[in-house]
């Protein structure tokens, strides 16, 4: 089967709160522009992307110590929390990758940031990875 990823969209950095996370990776510091914020809520977690070419540097703020974002702080501290591959069609990926016999951590996807819908492959599987699959419809920008 031919691989759908269309580019990588993302890498997802966990840090204590987005403001610090801005100091280092916006103008004052690595000199990248924020493009927004954004809470995602149904994850419980506020997120500001850097736009880097046709990618983007997600930074990750929980929006509570027992989210997943909360608990990867915790548990590892502030870095990379996962990468992120932009799909055409995430229900045929994930088809495919539990075909693979890939373990996925939702039985559906879930909502994501600016509208996407998306899923993730367990660490365990990708080589202590987490992965994310992102699809965004075809009225959207990404």
């Amino acid at each position: 089967m031919d691989i759908r990823f269309k580019r990588i969209h993302h890498i997802g950095i966990a840090v204590p709160d987005l403001d610090s996370g801005a100091a280092l990776w916006g103008p004052s510091g690595l000199g990248l522009t924020e493009e927004g914020r954004e809470d995602v809520t149904e994850a419980r977690t506020r997120v500001a992307m850097y736009p880097v070419g046709e990618s983007r540097i997600e930074l990750l703020e929980a929006m509570g110590d027992d989210s997943p974002v909360g608990q990867f702080l915790a548990k590892r501290g502030p870095g990379i929390h996962h990468i992120c591959f932009e799909v055409e069609d995430i229900e045929a990926e994930c088809e495919r990758l539990r075909g693979l016999g890939l373990r996925l951590l939702s039985e559906r996807p879930q909502p994501g940031a600016h509208g996407s819908r998306v899923m993730f492959i367990h660490p365990k599987d990708s080589g202590g990875v987490l992965v994310e699959l992102n699809e965004f419809s075809s009225e959207q920008t990404a």
